[in-house]
């Protein structure tokens, strides 16, 4: 399906405009799964000025949506009216001073615990467990073996929806599990971090045990979007889906992990409809076999087809 062109009035409105703004672009190929249908307008904008001016000038009728590396999203099959943003090459730097790393929110998480290993910096290994993007991480309290970004993060920087650039503390952004109490409609830009001195040699054996813990438990040589559900209080999310017989349950082409069972995986010919569905008849499950509700911590955007 394809959108009005909203496309050609937005640039005639914004002739400072620098970043890149596409009309009826695809998205599955921007995301994990693979899955999904196109963007009404997509911006890719230069660097946070150019966010910035975008959204000042942006009606505010016309919604607006952020993906970033396209790990934990479903994009609905009939796609995403309004504006869709991607942050790209001008959110993608990692700088180190003394025991702080700043990065752009569309660096992989991976890299910026990769810059602190050689910089001799501890206390960052865990985001070699998280898939997707910084502005991810900071929006979802990302975590993993042990510690999340609420552990680590010093200060955020972000653009509201009327265009301003903020400076956000930790306390700032009310932080609790897989959850940031920052503004929805806040684009985080950069992030700083504070480790501590550590050996490099034992940073990056820490991180090769991540590494293969993931391989061992974790179905990410496949099309998935990482944990779906959100681990209730005191309980496993992939023990109440086992629990629940839904281990290797299969709706179109989207199939429970057999691996493991907090994961969703397109098997090839998946909608987003067959792993949303998937999705919702696994929280189905559970709550008939245990009465927990699950929580999604995939984030799905976009309407039906």
């Amino acid at each position: 399906m394809s959108f009005p062109d909203i496309v050609s009035g937005l640039r005639s409105e914004m002739p400072g405009l620098r970043g890149r703004l596409l009309a009826n672009q695809p998205l599955a190929e921007l995301t994990w799964f693979r899955v999904g249908g196109p963007a009404q307008a997509l911006f890719m904008p230069e660097d946070e000025s150019d966010l910035s001016y975008f959204f000042a000038n942006l009606p505010r009728e016309i919604p607006a949506a952020v993906i970033g590396l396209g790990s934990n999203l479903i994009v609905r099959d009939g796609g995403v009216p309004g504006v869709v943003v991607r942050l790209g090459r001008g959110f993608n730097d990692v700088t180190i001073e003394d025991l702080e790393t700043r990065a752009g929110a569309a660096v992989p998480d991976v890299k910026v615990a990769r810059a602190a290993q050689e910089a001799g910096i501890a206390g960052l290994s865990f985001l070699r467990g998280i898939p997707g993007g910084i502005g991810g991480a900071l929006r979802m309290n990302g975590g993993a073996y042990g510690r999340e970004i609420k552990d680590a993060l010093i200060a955020a920087r972000a653009v509201d929806r009327q265009g301003r650039i903020l400076a956000l503390s930790n306390a700032d952004m009310g932080y609790a599990y897989r959850h940031c109490g920052a503004p929805d409609d806040y684009i985080f830009t950069q992030a700083t971090f504070r480790g501590e001195r550590g050996d490099p040699a034992a940073i990056a054996a820490e991180m090769d045990k991540i590494t293969e813990a993931r391989e061992a438990t974790q179905p990410i040589k496949s099309r998935t979007g990482g944990s779906t559900f959100k681990n209730p209080p005191g309980r496993k999310a992939w023990r109440l889906i086992d629990a629940a017989g839904c281990r290797g349950l299969r709706i179109g082409g989207a199939q429970v992990s057999q691996m493991h069972c907090n994961f969703l995986i397109n098997l090839g010919n998946a909608t987003a409809a067959d792993i949303e569905t998937l999705g919702e008849t696994v929280r189905r499950r559970v709550k008939e076999n245990s009465g927990v509700d699950l929580e999604w911590e995939i984030k799905r955007i976009g309407v039906a087809r």
